[in-house]
């Protein structure tokens, strides 16, 4: 028999209430007998679903879908030298068949770019195959040795979105970059995460780029978590693979290339920065349900109740809303409990006054209770529904303000990132970042820093006192 869930761990507590919410809002469960590998209950498969659709109705305005295999023969995987020494340590092989030894060693595919790339070679001819924008979501696999951590650090990513696209000059791609930032600002904007966009600094860029741009969310403990990045590859892999294309001319030319992911990191930004101490909060959008109606069946009017419920039911049904009506043969306040830790946004409660007054109970996820006529079901609820989102943004972007913090010295620094992160000037030498990174004990996680949230800071190196730029310095997950 399963274990009986009780309360959570105080939200304070983060890394213990991450953990035991992720059981008792049913979200995934940790027991698979492989480290770092884990299985989706419905309910956290259901928001999935939801979060990868909003993501995919975005991709699809220009991008188009495709799926490439898992296995990568070991002499495509090992051609980008720098590429492969960035994944070397992570890389699961498949060496046998059965019993029998393999002639050619398979990768499983830690990133797609060595699985996709000796096809875009035959693929490319001229410069009017160009630009090439495909995505897929797949699973991903590395083996990570730091410690894992569900929906984080994973030894299997699940849900990883990579877009991989070709274009005809630096320039192209370098746009195409911008367009993905911008798509990714949309995409997080629904589900309420506020986000900040900085280009990592040149040890941390993903390996074969010529540059990174990563998006960063800050969580409830003051950590950094990346939820998304997006590279420049330059021309190095269609070197690499002789993805050439014809130009106007006629002249043979090598083509440029950007890559960028989103993985169930998304997910678990969603429930850390939102969530409380009675459990998951969700974003309207994002709900399996987002309205459960729960009928209060009190002595001889139980089948008007019954009745009543249904009509709501329907209504809202009709309407596009994703609605449960919670029939089970509970007390009232266990059923408030299991969809408050599931996060649902709106409850409708329909009792017998409700009835006589022709109207419905409101209670929203975020605390606010209300009334709303039958008549005017449908607009109340999607109005009470927007308010939902609104609150979330609202309390989430006041969060994210006070966590990222303008800090013009070493000391301030330090107190800076006892509550998030430190937004500092540096100069972008590596030697003063090693400083920076000792004296701190935290890390430069990127430079040029942009979000609504932040302000450019004009200033000098807090190490060197060189003109510097906005960096971030954090502790990242």
């Amino acid at each position: 028999m399963e274990e009986e869930r009780g309360a959570l761990p105080p939200k304070l507590d983060f890394s213990a209430w991450y953990n035991d919410l992720l059981w008792q809002s049913e979200i995934m469960d940790v027991r698979y007998p492989v480290k770092g590998l884990y299985v989706w209950y419905p309910h956290g498969f259901a928001i999935r679903k939801h979060v990868y659709a909003w993501l995919r109705e975005l991709m699809d305005r220009e991008h188009q879908e495709t799926l490439f295999p898992l296995l990568i023969p070991e002499h495509e995987f090992m051609k980008e030298a720098e590429h492969i020494k960035g994944f070397e340590d992570e890389v699961y092989w498949v060496t046998h068949g059965g019993k029998d030894p393999l002639d050619v060693p398979l990768a499983l595919r830690p990133t797609s770019e060595t699985a996709i790339y000796p096809m875009y070679a035959l693929w490319v001819r001229s410069h009017a195959d160009l630009p090439i924008l495909l995505y897929q979501v797949v699973n991903t696999f590395r083996y990570e040795t730091k410690h894992t951590r569900p929906l984080i650090r994973l030894r299997e990513i699940t849900s990883f979105k990579e877009a991989h696209t070709v274009h005809a000059t630096w320039e192209q791609a370098e746009a195409q970059v911008e367009k993905a930032i911008a798509l990714y600002l949309e995409f997080y904007a629904k589900l309420c995460i506020p986000v900040v966009v900085s280009k990592r600094p040149e040890w941390d860029k993903f390996p074969g780029a010529d540059y990174t741009m990563a998006v960063d969310t800050i969580m409830p403990d003051g950590k950094t978590l990346q939820i998304g990045t997006v590279h420049h590859l330059g021309d190095h892999f269609s070197k690499t693979f002789s993805i050439t294309f014809e130009d106007p001319e006629g002249v043979q030319r090598y083509a440029y290339q950007t890559c960028y992911g989103i993985s169930e990191r998304s997910i678990a930004a969603l429930i850390s920065l939102h969530g409380d101490d009675k459990g998951l909060v969700l974003p309207p959008g994002m709900a399996p349900v987002q309205v459960v109606i729960v009928p209060i069946t009190i002595g001889k009017r139980k089948d008007d109740v019954s009745a009543a419920a249904l009509l709501v039911e329907s209504t809202l049904k009709s309407a596009g809303i994703r609605v449960k009506t919670d029939n089970r043969d509970l007390r009232p306040g266990a059923k408030y409990y299991y969809w408050e830790m599931r996060g649902v946004p709106v409850r409708l409660e329909v009792g017998p006054r409700d009835i006589d007054a022709g109207q419905v109970t409101v209670v929203t996820r975020t605390g606010e209770r209300s009334v709303i006529q039958i008549s005017d079901l449908v607009n109340g609820v999607c109005s009470v529904l927007a308010g939902v989102h609104e609150r979330l943004r609202e309390s989430a972007e006041s969060q994210m303000r006070s966590r990222l913090i303008v800090s013009v010295s070493v000391e301030e620094a330090v107190n800076a990132l006892a509550q998030g992160v430190a937004v500092v000037n540096w100069c972008g030498e590596r030697m003063c970042a090693d400083v920076m990174e000792e004296r701190l004990g935290a890390s430069v996680l990127g430079t040029g820093a942009r979000s609504p949230y932040l302000n450019e800071t004009k200033g000098n190196c807090i190490i060197c006192g060189k003109p510097g730029k906005t960096t971030l310095i954090g502790r990242a997950y």
